[in-house]
C-alpha cells in the first residue's frame, strides 16, 4: 500500500524530471514545515536538486536531503527565509553558487563526515580540505575568524548575512571572490590583509553600515563595484599595490570623504566614484594612465588636482584635461559659478559637465566642434550657455533636465543634433545670429529665436531724459538683454547695469527703454548689450 500511494504523494509536493534514467528535483509546493525528499520517485533515483528548486519557499523551515543526493543546484535553496538547518548527506559532489543564500535565519550547514568534497566547521560550509569557505549560513551572527586553513572565499558566501558584525580575514587567503560579503549590513569595518591578492567583482557591495577599509598591499586590482553602495563609508586606505580602480567601484558611496589614490594606480574607470557626494578634493597621481567617467556626479568636488609630473592628464582650475588641454574630460561637481572654457580645448567628452549642479552659466569657446552626449545632463543650476561658431555636432540628451535652462545662444550655423537634446528642459530657448545658415523653429524640440538686438541712436528716446541717460533697444519678441557699462575702451572693465526684456512690441519686434541714472558720475560712459 505505501508503494503505490508514495508516488501521488511526492507528485503533490515537488515537480521533478527525468535525466538519463535519473530524477532531479525542479520545484516544491509543499505547505512548508518539513521537507522530506525522497530518494527514488517512480522507481528511479532522486540525484539531483535543480537550480531554484526550492526557491523563495519562506515557510520551509527544515529539508531533508537523501543519500541518493549527488548534485544541489544553483539558488536550490535561496531566499528560504525561514530555513534554519540544513545537512549534506554522503554522496553530495557539487553544490552550486547561491544554493543558501538569503536564507536569513539559518544558522547551521552540517555535512556528513564520510562525504569526500566538503565538510563543515562550526556551521559553515567548506570543501574538503577546508582551503575555500564556500558558505556562511545567512543567520549566523557576530564576529567570525576565517580559519588560517582557506585560501578563498566562494563567491557570495557571506552574501546577505545580515547578522555578521565582523569579519577577520586570515592571513592565507589570497582569494575573495565576487559578491562574497554583498549585504552584509551590519559589517563595520573590513581589513583587507597583505595575503589578498585578488578582490572580486562587487565583493563587498551593499555593505550599508561599513565605514571604513582598509586594502592590504597585495592587491592589485580594485574590481567593478567593489564596494558599491556602501553607503556609510567615510574612507578607504589603499595598498602600495592596486594599479586599477575598477568601474563602479566606490559607486553611490555619499559620504566616502577621503581617498588618496597611490601612485601605483595607472587606471581609474568609469563610474569609479560615481555619486560619492562628500567628496571634495582628488589628487591624480603621475602614474595614472587612463580615467574613464570616474567622478561623475561627485556633487561636492570642487577640485581635480594632477600631478604636474602626469604624461597623459592635467588639470587647470580644479578641471581635468588631457595633457595638452585640448579635450574637457570632467568638470568638479561642486564648483560653483560661471566657467568659460578655455580657447585650446576642441572636445568637451560625454557626462564632461554632467550633474554639476552649481554651475551657472557656460561660455564654449569657438575651438570647440562637438559637445559629447549628457554633456551638460542635470545641470539644475545651469540658466545660460553660450555656443561658439565651430560646434558641428551635439549628441543626444547634451542637456537634458537642466530645469533652470531658459537661454542656449548659438554664434555660429546651425549643428546638427542627436535627438533628444532637451529632454525635460521646458523653459529653454535657442537664440542664433543674423547671417548664420540652418536655422529653423523649433530646433532640438524647442523654440529657436533670431537674436538681433539693436541700441537705437537715431530718435528721440536716445539721450538725457528727466537727468538719465537712456535708448531704446529692439529686436525679436521677447528677447531679455543684458546693459553692460565700461568707463574706457582701453582697458574695459565691463559691470552690468540693467537687464531688459524686449516686451513691447512695434509690429513683429520687441522693445525696451534703458535708462542709467548714474551716467553723470563718471567722466565717460560707454555700453555694450548681450546675453544674459
Amino acid at each position: 500500500m505505501l508503494l503505490v500511494l508514495l508516488p501521488a504523494v511526492v507528485q503533490a509536493q515537488f515537480t521533478f524530471a527525468t535525466n538519463n534514467g535519473t530524477i532531479t528535483i525542479t520545484g516544491y509546493f509543499g505547505s512548508g514545515g518539513t521537507a522530506a525528499i525522497p530518494s527514488t520517485i517512480t522507481g528511479r533515483s532522486v540525484t539531483s536538486i535543480g537550480n531554484s528548486a526550492f526557491y523563495n519557499q519562506s515557510s520551509l523551515t527544515n529539508v531533508t536531503i537523501p543519500n541518493s543526493v549527488t548534485n544541489i543546484g544553483y539558488m536550490a535553496f535561496c531566499s528560504c527565509i525561514s530555513l534554519t538547518s540544513v545537512t549534506i548527506p554522503t554522496n553530495v559532489a557539487s553544490i552550486g553558487s547561491e544554493a543558501f543564500s538569503s536564507c536569513n535565519s539559518l544558522t547551521n550547514i552540517t555535512v556528513d563526515a564520510l562525504n569526500s568534497v566538503y565538510s563543515s566547521v562550526d556551521g559553515v560550509l567548506f570543501n574538503k580540505s577546508q582551503t575555500t569557505l564556500t558558505q556562511y549560513p545567512g543567520g549566523k551572527a557576530g564576529n567570525y575568524a576565517i580559519p588560517n586553513s582557506v585560501t578563498s572565499v566562494a563567491g557570495v558566501a557571506f552574501a546577505g548575512c545580515t547578522r555578521l558584525t565582523n569579519i577577520t580575514i586570515g592571513n592565507s587567503v589570497t582569494t575573495i571572490e565576487h559578491g562574497a560579503f554583498a549585504h552584509c549590513t551590519n559589517l563595520t569595518s573590513v581589513a583587507i590583509g597583505n595575503s589578498v591578492i585578488n578582490l572580486g567583482v562587487s565583493a563587498f557591495e551593499s555593505c550599508t553600515g561599513l565605514t571604513n577599509v582598509t586594502i592590504g598591499n597585495n592587491v592589485t586590482s580594485i574590481e567593478g563595484g567593489v564596494f558599491q553602495s556602501c553607503t556609510a563609508l567615510t574612507s578607504v586606505t589603499f595598498g602600495n599595490s592596486v594599479t586599477n580602480i575598477g568601474r563602479g567601484a566606490f559607486g553611490y558611496c555619499y559620504n566616502l570623504s577621503s581617498v588618496i589614490i597611490p601612485d601605483s594606480v595607472n587606471s581609474i574607470e568609469d563610474d569609479a566614484f560615481f555619486a560619492c557626494s562628500s567628496l571634495t578634493n582628488i589628487v591624480i597621481p603621475f602614474s595614472v594612465a587612463y580615467i574613464g567617467r570616474a567622478f561623475a556626479s561627485c556633487s561636492r568636488l570642487s577640485g581635480l588636482t594632477v600631478d604636474t609630473l602626469n604624461s597623459v592628464y592635467s588639470s587647470f582650475e580644479g578641471v581635468l584635461f588631457n595633457k595638452s588641454q585640448t579635450t574637457l574630460i570632467q568638470y568638479p561637481g561642486g564648483k560653483a559659478g560661471n566657467y568659460t572654457i578655455p580657447n585650446s580645448v576642441t572636445t568637451i567628452v560625454d557626462w564632461a559637465f554632467g550633474t554639476c549642479t552649481n554651475l551657472t552659466s557656460v561660455t564654449i569657446p569657438d575651438s570647440v566642434t562637438n559637445l559629447g552626449i549628457y554633456a551638460f545632463n542635470f545641470c539644475s543650476s545651469l540658466t545660460s550657455v553660450t555656443v561658439g561658431s565651430s560646434v558641428t555636432n551635439i549628441g543626444s540628451y547634451t542637456f537634458q533636465d537642466c530645469a533652470s535652462l531658459t537661454g542656449v545662444y548659438f554664434k555660429g550655423n546651425a549643428p546638427s543634433v542627436d535627438m533628444p537634446v532637451f529632454d525635460g528642459d521646458n523653459s529653454v530657448t535657442v537664440y542664433y545670429l543674423p547671417g548664420t545658415t540652418g536655422w529653423h523653429s523649433p530646433f532640438g524640440g524647442r523654440p529657436a529665436v533670431l537674436w538681433n538686438p539693436k541700441a537705437q541712436t537715431n530718435n528721440v528716446s536716445f539721450g538725457v531724459q528727466t537727468n538719465q541717460f537712456g535708448f531704446n533697444i529692439t529686436g525679436s519678441s521677447n528677447l531679455v538683454i543684458v546693459v553692460e557699462a565700461c568707463t574706457n575702451l582701453v582697458n574695459p572693465v565691463w559691470s552690468p547695469v540693467s537687464t531688459n526684456m524686449l516686451d513691447t512690441f512695434i509690429g513683429t519686434n520687441g522693445t525696451s527703454y534703458f535708462s542709467d541714472s548714474q551716467w553723470a558720475i563718471y567722466p565717460a560712459r560707454f555700453y555694450r548689450l548681450r546675453s544674459p
